[in-house]
Formats: C-alpha cells, structure tokens, sequence
C-alpha cells in the first residue's frame, strides 16, 4: 500500500516512522522537509491532504513541532478527517469512531517508542461498524458537502 509523509522539519522521529512504514511494507513518499527545505506546515498539510482527498494515498502521516497547525491545516481540504494523537488509545480511537485518514504527530511531544505504537495502533484498527459511528460520519459528510457544495 502506498501512504504519503510529510512534514515542516526533518528529525529522528520521521526518519524512525518512515523506516517503520517501510519494514510494515509500505510504499512511502515523503513530502515537506523530508525532501526539500523550507517547508512550512500549512504547505505540506495541504499538499498531502489534497493527494489524499483525490484518491492518490489511503492515508498519510504529517509532523509539525506540536502537530496542531498541520492537522487543523489538513483538516481544511474536504474529505480529509485529520487526528492528532499522542498516544496509541488515541490513534485507535481515531480510526475507529472518526475513520481517520490522516495521522498527525508532534515532533516535539512524540517518543520513538510512542511512536511506534501509535503506528501499530493506526494500522490494526479499521473504522467501526456500529450504526450509530456510521451515522456520526455520514453527518459530517453532508455537512461538509453542505459547506463547500456538493460538486466540489
């Protein structure tokens, strides 16, 4: 499976997730700071959420230092249901209730270790089934079509 990555700031910390996207078998392009400098956060947000948005990647990770900008800066392309987590019960609950399409970590808050289950915790966990999830993300759904019309 292909997954894009991107982030503001190359660091340890991308380099241990990229590895470990890789060693899971997945096909990684990086986007950002992990090929090319500068690159500030609402650029790379955008940039992969669109490639999300338009079926290009099922999923992508994004870092900032604290992972807020660039997940409220993803969560602005229709279609994208970005999840900052921090911890794994965090990134389950996102694919889970939210069905979460993009994991948003901080650089600056987020262990090697974190990191790692956060990861496996993303991966093993689909959406949920339950009627009443469903519905939650069916609202959505309509409202975001609602806002930004249903052609866009």
């Amino acid at each position: 499976m292909k997954i894009a990555v991107g982030s503001d700031m190359k660091t340890h910390l991308t380099e241990v997730v990229v590895t470990n996207l890789q060693s899971r078998g997945f096909e990684v392009t990086a986007f950002g700071a992990l090929v090319r400098e500068p690159a500030l956060w609402p650029g790379v947000a955008i940039e992969v959420a669109q490639q999300v948005a338009n079926g290009l990647f099922p999923q992508a990770i994004l870092f900032c230092w604290t992972g807020t900008g660039i997940s409220l800066a993803a969560n602005k392309v229709p279609g994208i249901r970005a999840a900052l987590c921090h911890d794994a019960e965090t990134a389950r609950g996102a694919r889970k209730w939210n069905d979460a399409n993009i994991l948003a970590m901080s650089l600056r808050a987020v262990s090697e270790e974190v990191a790692k289950e956060i990861l496996q915790a993303w991966f093993t966990t689909g959406p949920s089934t339950d009627a009443e999830d469903i519905a939650c993300l069916k609202e959505l759904e309509q409202f975001e079509k609602a806002l930004h019309g249903a052609g866009s």
